[in-house]
């Protein structure tokens, strides 16, 4: 699965994910924890550990000149069986790369391989300072469900989410 975005006078090659993109992935996503408005988490985990949260046929690496600019990823909200077409957004984007369309393109590109792997619904929380993250979702068909109040505590601050889903309309429910 390759495919372009033509942005600002660049093209972007949105390509699978793979172990060989893993230390610019992971940059990019301890810059976007750095920011204090991407998620809970302190630290990064190994490839290992990453690998096996996320759906191997749902990571999408944006790719110009062989540089890693941003990815997207799923990963199972539940192991229970009845929750199996339901998967959590993950989308991070270099910090020189922000602004660009690349997260959308890449959350864009992410719901339709989704789709075809037969996922019914994608979920997101998402801080909710983090106005440029719910905007792309919200440009992709995600919508508010829920604002959880006080979730949860990060340098001594207490922090909300939104949660926002989008629901397949090509997948039978």
């Amino acid at each position: 699965m390759n495919s372009l975005l033509n942005l600002l006078n660049c093209t972007v090659e949105i390509t699978k994910l793979t172990e060989k993109h893993w230390p610019e992935v992971r940059a990019i996503y301890e810059s976007g924890l750095a920011t204090g408005n991407a998620n809970f988490s302190t630290q990064t985990r190994g490839w290992e550990e990453w690998d096996f949260a996320h759906l191997i046929n749902c990571r999408l690496a944006a790719v110009e000149n062989h540089v890693v600019l941003g990815w997207a990823a799923l990963s199972a909200t539940s192991d229970r069986c009845v929750y199996e077409g339901v998967a959590e957004v993950s989308v991070y984007i270099r910090e020189d790369a922000r602004g660009k369309g690349i997260g959308g393109g890449l959350l864009k590109t992410i719901v339709e391989e989704s789709e075809k792997q037969g996922l019914w619904m994608l979920e997101s929380r998402i801080f909710a300072e983090n106005l440029a993250s719910l905007t792309i979702h919200k440009r992709n068909g995600f919508r508010v469900v829920g604002r959880r109040e006080r979730i949860g505590k990060m340098n001594g601050v207490w922090r909300d989410t939104i949660l926002l889903e989008r629901r397949s309309s090509k997948v039978g429910i």
